[in-house]
């Protein structure tokens, strides 16, 4: 059983890292949200997505962290914790490739669809796409677990969906473009591993090969004369562990 002790261990140190990271994450958008006030938001004026500008194109990495008021950060955060925890518990490192390109989609969709000379702020996008990745993973990675946090997460806020509906109320394009994102990063960072011998037809103990005539006990050799059956060679096969590695596979641990 040690493999299967080593693997929890990882999943629990991951689940570890992945908590700090998203406190973390909060902890910096708080402290950039007081200095934010202080100085009546200039900083989302500054480094906010203005659409179609060349100039303030690299801005899509920055406008995730700034906000336009207390009641806009205070909406995010639960949300953001949640979904950013979730996507995270499985490996920081992917989670980190998969925030990238939500940050990207979103703020791209921002750029080229937002009206003219908007400013755009606020990390509801990256939140969408949170969503979207968790909804679509469990399918993708084939994880049983994950499939369904995935329905959980989408019958307890369906009405996230509501936000991707075309409003002049917020910026719908980050929410439309975070949540597409999520879903292609749920398929490019899916879990390649392979499936386990012991889950395909056929393959495990027990299989045996004809032979040309009876196998004598223990011999593992045709005996002439008699009739065309045979015997499963021994194996050293575990059948009960093997079961229970089949069980852990499917259950994605």
């Amino acid at each position: 059983m040690g493999s299967e002790n080593q693997t929890a261990e990882i999943m629990i140190a991951e689940a570890r890292k992945a908590f700090w990271v998203m406190v973390g994450f909060l902890a910096l958008i708080w402290v950039l949200q007081i200095l934010n006030a202080i100085t009546a938001y200039s900083l989302s004026q500054s480094f906010g997505i203005v659409a179609r500008d060349p100039a303030r194109l690299p801005d899509i990495v920055t406008a995730p962290f700034l906000h336009w008021s207390w009641a806009h950060i205070e909406g995010n955060s639960g949300p953001l914790f949640v979904f950013g925890f979730l996507a995270a518990y499985r490996g920081v490192v992917k989670f980190l490739g998969v925030t990238a390109l939500i940050a990207v989609a979103s703020g791209l969709g921002v750029w080229f669809v937002a009206g003219p000379n908007s400013v755009t702020a606020g990390a509801s996008g990256v939140v969408f796409g949170y969503f979207g990745y968790i909804l679509v993973r469990g399918l993708f990675d084939r994880h049983r677990i994950d499939i369904v946090v995935g329905l959980v997460m989408g019958l307890c806020f369906a009405y996230q969906f509501t936000g991707l509906l075309p409003t002049d109320e917020f910026s719908w394009q980050g929410h439309l473009f975070g949540f597409a994102g999520g879903i292609l990063g749920g398929w490019l960072f899916r879990d390649r591993r392979p499936r386990a011998a012991s889950a395909l037809p056929g393959a495990g103990a027990g299989a045996a090969r004809p032979l040309g005539g009876a196998t004598a006990p223990g011999l593992g050799r045709p005996v002439p004369g008699m009739p065309g059956t045979s015997r499963p060679a021994p194996t050293s096969t575990d059948p009960s562990r093997a079961a229970l590695m089949k069980e852990l596979d499917d259950l994605g641990l």
